[in-house]
């Protein structure tokens, strides 16, 4: 009955978009807009480590702070942290664990983090056999890992080259980034590199539960390793198809965003998969990740827009305000919200970095 009371309050929400391409012109704004500011005292890693390329980070219920890094980036004759690496909101380390394991199938190439409402973390991996990366096994990382918070294993998804495209509803391909809906213990998977859709599982079993594309299509297989930026961004719709679903977001009235990273646009769904609305922003490297905003009614989506990120008011999907501050690696490959409203950004090659939140203000003309 929760359920469908919840369901029927998204659908009432999703009759009040309009399900047409967002254009965007330049705007001012007076409404209030959050504020950071770089802290650059965080984290505090252990001297006896080094960290990899930081791909995710992930937030638990105490607001400690879960880096997913890629150890086999560091430099030969460097001691690598373990991949996942837990520090707290001022930056101290709490601890640290993971890596290959015969039985749990730990990715090649570490790529999403998230803790769900119960503790559990949840560990994709995108690697690709021919792909050319130094130091990497040819598999491809076809599962989800569930584990504890001291990284047992409670469950895994998929196995590792096991997927067989789109329709697969037991492997996923490739997958960029999980979210655990906590009122429905729902799953929702950005599958992602290979795979060009969004599976839902139940988080407790692992069963299947349902499946889409962009715009609610059915999903297409076209498997490759190398990334495809398209060539040029023709008006209209864009191309039926998602090219590397990268993010994903479920906000608490069930509405489900995704970043459609290569065609450079945000879609915003149902939780059936029906599709709502899009923004699209092609004259820069958009939808690079996803957040949704610390306060009550989720009002915004933070989204990496290149070298900076997208302040997007979540129900209109148009863009309010940019988040740009001195000292600020970009946009990031993934980010991350705590419940004080600090914003971290894990960027890969470029670092890893938190943006304390100061508050709201009117933006400075």
């Amino acid at each position: 009955m929760a359920r469908a009371l919840l369901i029927g309050f998204v659908v009432l929400i999703a009759l009040a978009f309009d399900s047409h391409r967002v254009v965007i012109d330049a705007q001012s704004t007076s409404r209030n807009l959050p504020e950071f500011e770089v802290d650059k005292a965080w984290p505090k890693v252990p001297p006896k480590w080094k960290l990899g390329d930081p791909s995710s980070f992930a937030i638990d219920n105490k607001d400690n702070v879960w880096l997913l890094h890629r150890p086999r980036t560091v430099k030969a004759g460097e001691a690598a942290a373990p991949p996942v690496v837990v520090f707290d909101t001022a930056g101290t380390f709490v601890k640290a664990w993971g890596g290959e394991d015969a039985g749990s199938q730990w990715p090649e190439r570490e790529h999403g983090i998230h803790v769900d409402a119960k503790g559990f973390v949840w560990i994709t991996g995108n690697n690709c056999p021919t792909n050319g990366i130094a130091g990497l096994k040819p598999v491809n990382d076809d599962q989800i890992l569930k584990l504890t918070g001291d990284g047992k294993v409670a469950m895994r998804i998929g196995e590792s080259n096991g997927s067989k495209g789109n329709a697969d509803t037991r492997n996923v391909h490739r997958a960029a980034d999980v979210w655990v809906h906590s009122a429905t213990n729902e799953l929702y998977v950005a599958d992602g590199y290979g795979n060009h859709r969004v599976i839902v599982f139940d988080a407790d079993t692992g069963a299947f539960k349902r499946l889409w594309g962009a715009f609610g299509n059915k999903p297409v297989d076209d498997d490759h390793c190398e990334v495809v930026t398209p060539k040029s961004f023709p008006a209209g719709q864009g191309p039926p198809n998602f090219s590397i679903v990268h993010a994903l977001r479920v906000a608490s009235d069930g509405m489900v965003y995704v970043a459609d990273r290569e065609n450079r646009r945000v879609q915003a769904f149902t939780p059936n998969g029906t599709f709502v609305k899009q923004l699209v922003k092609t004259d820069t490297q958009f939808a690079r990740n996803l957040a949704l905003s610390h306060d009550p009614v989720q009002q915004f989506l933070y989204v990496g827009n290149g070298m900076d990120i997208a302040i997007v008011d979540r129900r209109s999907l148009e863009i309010v305000g940019t988040i740009k501050v001195p000292g600020m690696i970009g946009g990031g490959h993934q980010i991350a919200v705590d419940s004080k409203g600090n914003l971290y950004i894990a960027g890969t090659t470029a670092g890893l970095q938190k943006l304390t939140f100061k508050g709201m203000a009117v933006p400075k003309s």
